[in-house]
């Protein structure tokens, strides 16, 4: 056992050592001789004096030992109530994580079936229609897609069994779908595939002002909608629709926005640093971790996102202790 310097089994120690030094060179006078009778007895007094101060020590040491595993006691109580803490953190922190790989393999399926779709449809208009059935017969087989597979089987038999003119109308009815989901890069990567295999015909060359039309249609939306959600000082509705809005608008427009957007931010922080502080003054850390993060996300440059960044750590330790 590794005895520290104040532990009270080492004075215990130390004390029963020089106690039975003692003991042992009164014995050897006694047995020599040396010392006279009425010394003796005093000496044989004195031990048992000694006696009773080391059992004295004694109780006090064990007294002392039992504090210490009091003590221990209570450090290990609350070590086990730390780590439950942590313990219920992590399960937090798991399960977050597993809602956001839920999510993102949700929004990763939706796109890839999206790209297996436009891979099949460019496939066919190629005229190669035996790598659209290969790739529709590797989906087949994909854990999720078996439906997907059957509607791409589907599409590519009506368009294999199709005349040049029905190849075309079901070639735009794609197009208009994905214009109508605004997905216009897809749109876009399409009507040119139209064009080029019909470069003569006026339905597949509209087809590039029909996307002009429908992008011009959205951002007249989109600015009806940005007018009313700032009169109404709607702020997240403002800035939901800025950053959809910002992908259609020219430089200038982007200039005449400009100052009315600047507000809007500022009173998004503005209203962000409230919540921050008032869950700060209330001790509500989860909420003030939660608020501090989401002003160092979507304003990353700000002065407040600059505090918050150096205190992020301390957030986090008390948000934890909190749970």
């Amino acid at each position: 056992m590794n005895l520290g310097k104040n532990n009270p089994l080492m004075s215990f120690r130390n004390l029963l050592i020089a106690y039975g030094v003692v003991i042992v060179v009164i014995l050897v006078l006694v047995s020599a001789n040396i010392l006279p009778s009425s010394l003796i007895s005093a000496i044989w007094v004195l031990i048992g004096l000694s006696f009773v101060v080391v059992l004295a020590v004694i109780f006090g040491a064990i007294m002392k030992i039992l504090d210490i595993l009091d003590g221990n006691n209570s450090r290990l109580e609350n070590a086990a109530g730390e780590l439950e803490k942590v313990r219920l953190v992590l399960n937090q922190v798991n399960q977050s994580a597993r809602l956001s790989e839920t999510t993102k393999a949700i929004a990763f399926r939706e796109n890839d079936a999206q790209t297996l779709r436009e891979a099949v449809f460019d496939k066919l208009q190629q005229k190669d229609f035996d790598t659209a059935y290969e790739i529709i017969d590797e989906i087949t087989h994909r854990l999720g897609y078996k439906k997907l597979a059957g509607q791409l089987r589907v599409q590519a038999d009506k368009y294999r069994d199709s005349t040049d003119t029905e190849r075309m109308v079901q070639s735009i009815a794609n197009i208009e779908k994905l214009l109508e989901e605004r997905q216009w890069s897809w749109a876009s990567a399409q009507i040119e595939r139209l064009i080029n295999e019909y470069p003569t015909n006026e339905k597949a060359l509209a087809m590039r002002q029909r996307l002009a039309d429908r992008k011009e249609d959205r951002k007249k939306v989109l600015l009806n909608s940005w007018d009313d959600a700032v009169k109404r000082q709607a702020t997240d509705r403002s800035l939901d629709i800025l950053r959809e809005l910002d992908q259609y608008l020219t430089p200038n427009e982007a200039l005449a926005l400009q100052e009315a957007a600047r507000d809007v931010f500022r009173t998004k922080l503005h209203n962000l640093g409230v919540q921050f502080s008032l869950a700060i003054s209330g001790k509500q850390w989860p909420k003030a971790l939660e608020t501090g993060v989401e002003i160092i996300r979507d304003f990353p440059n700000s002065r407040m996102a600059e505090e918050i960044r150096e205190k992020i750590e301390v957030l986090k330790t008390h948000a934890a202790q909190k749970v």
